[in-house]
């Protein structure tokens, strides 16, 4: 059974940082895509950030440039450190695994 657990979201003014940490269990985690999805109030669900099990990594356009996804395979862990945080950054934040989702953590960033 895959478990999918996060860490780190809070409240944080604009501008500032956050790191989002995601422990997982269940799974060869050396050998599986990771990825960070968020959900804003009344919006769908939306890719932020992916990292395959070769470290490439991708971005939604709108985080480019100030999240970025990591691995620690030795840890099975998958970081998103978020900096120049926004307003519209504010979301709960998922972490994916194949099948699987976290139960989601809050980031909210006050202006």
């Amino acid at each position: 059974q895959v478990q999918v657990v996060e860490s780190g979201g809070g409240l944080v003014q604009a501008g500032g940082s956050l790191s989002l940490s995601c422990a997982v269990s269940g799974i060869i985690f050396s050998n599986n895509a990771m990825a960070w999805h968020r959900q804003a109030p009344g919006k769908q669900r939306e890719l932020v950030a992916a990292i395959t099990s070769g470290g490439s990594t991708k971005y939604a356009d709108s985080v480019k440039g100030r999240f970025t996804i990591s691995r620690d395979n030795a840890k099975n862990t998958v970081y998103l450190q978020m900096n120049s945080l926004k307003p519209e950054d504010t979301a709960v934040y998922y972490c994916v695994a194949p099948g699987s989702w976290g139960q989601g953590t809050q980031v909210t960033v006050s202006s």
